[in-house]
């Protein structure tokens, strides 16, 4: 039997999720055959889109503004 992983929520990026090139907050999570994922800031997104694009399966790109769980309690 073969196991895969897949992220709990594939479609939603959150503030704690980071760039697999330099930490920088994740933009982009591209889905891989096989269910792995790689994030991306939008700088590295752009860098490696053509690459991504020919090997994965979706790419999801973030449009909403991520905030960090402390920032709404800072706001409030």
């Amino acid at each position: 039997m073969s196991t895969t992983l897949t992220p709990a929520d594939a479609t939603e990026l959150t503030a704690a999720d980071r760039c697999d090139r330099c930490s920088a907050q994740a933009r982009v999570r591209a889905i891989m055959h096989g269910g792995a994922d790689l994030l991306f800031c939008n700088h590295h997104a752009q860098q490696y889109e053509e690459q991504l694009r020919k090997v994965a399966v979706r790419i999801i790109e973030s449009t909403s503004p991520l905030e960090s769980e402390g920032s709404a309690a800072r706001d409030a």
